[in-house]
C-alpha cells in the first residue's frame, strides 16, 4: 500500500511538473501540433501567424460566436455551464458551456471527447494558461490551433483557404462566417453558407460591431 500511495504521489507530481513546463513553453512559442491534427486523416495544412497580423474582426467574431464574457471570466463561464446542464438534462440537442480558454486547453493538451477524466484535465489546463499566458496569448493560440476546415487548422490557413487572402485583410462577414463554422468546420460551409448558417454569420458580423461598441475584446 505505501509503495502505491508512493507511486501516486510521484506521477501527480510528475504530471503537474510537465504540465506546467507545457505551459510556460506554449507562452512563448508556437504549438507545433495537436493530438486533433496527428490524428486528421486528412493531413495538415497550418500557417502559424501572430496575433497582430490577424484582422480585429476575427477576434471580435470569435468573442461574439463563442465567448462574449471571454474577457471578464476566469477561464470558466460559470452561468453558461449551469445552462447547458438544464438544458441537457431536459434532453434534445446537446449544449456546451465551454469557453475560449478551455477549447484552447482541450486543443492544445488534449484529445476531443468527453468524459469526467478529460474535463478535469481540461479544467486544470484551462486554469494554468489564465494564470500563465492571460487572455491575449490565449486568443493568439486559440486562433492558430481550431480547426477551420478539412485538414485545416487555424484562422490564417482558413482565410487562404476560403478567401485566397491573409487573415490580416479579412473583412467582417467573411471573419464571422469563419466564426459560425468554427464548431463543426467539417460540416459548415464557410464560402457559400445557406439557411440557418448564412443568417448565423449574418448575426455574428452584426455582433462585431456590439463586441467593438461594448469593449468586450478590451482584455486582448
Amino acid at each position: 500500500m505505501q509503495r502505491l500511495i508512493m507511486f501516486l504521489l510521484k506521477a501527480v507530481v510528475g504530471f503537474i511538473g510537465l504540465s506546467l513546463a507545457l505551459v510556460v513553453l506554449f507562452k512563448f512559442v508556437p504549438v507545433p501540433v495537436t493530438a486533433t491534427m496527428v490524428m486528421d486523416a486528412n493531413g495538415i495544412n497550418k500557417d502559424w501567424t501572430s496575433l497582430s497580423n490577424i484582422d480585429r474582426s476575427m477576434v471580435r467574431a470569435v468573442i461574439a460566436a463563442e465567448d462574449g464574457k471571454f474577457c471578464t471570466h476566469d477561464g470558466f463561464d460559470r452561468e453558461a455551464i449551469e445552462k447547458a446542464i438544464e438544458s441537457n438534462a431536459r434532453g434534445g440537442r446537446i449544449r456546451g458551456g465551454s469557453t475560449i480558454s478551455q477549447q484552447t486547453a482541450k486543443n492544445v493538451f488534449l484529445w476531443q471527447g468527453g468524459g469526467y477524466v478529460r474535463k478535469g484535465f481540461e479544467a486544470w489546463f484551462t486554469f494554468l494558461i489564465e494564470k500563465i499566458w492571460g487572455k491575449r496569448r490565449i486568443m493568439e493560440v486559440y486562433l492558430n490551433v481550431a480547426e477551420t476546415g478539412i485538414g485545416t487548422y487555424g484562422v490564417e490557413a482558413g482565410a487562404q483557404r476560403y478567401f485566397g487572402k491573409s487573415a490580416a485583410s479579412l473583412s467582417p462577414i467573411e471573419a464571422a462566417r469563419m466564426a459560425a463554422a468554427l464548431p463543426l468546420p467539417k460540416e459548415r460551409s464557410v464560402k457559400s453558407p445557406r439557411g440557418w448558417l448564412a443568417r448565423h454569420g449574418n448575426t455574428i458580423a452584426a455582433r462585431i460591431g456590439a463586441v467593438r461598441r461594448d469593449g468586450l475584446d478590451s482584455c486582448i
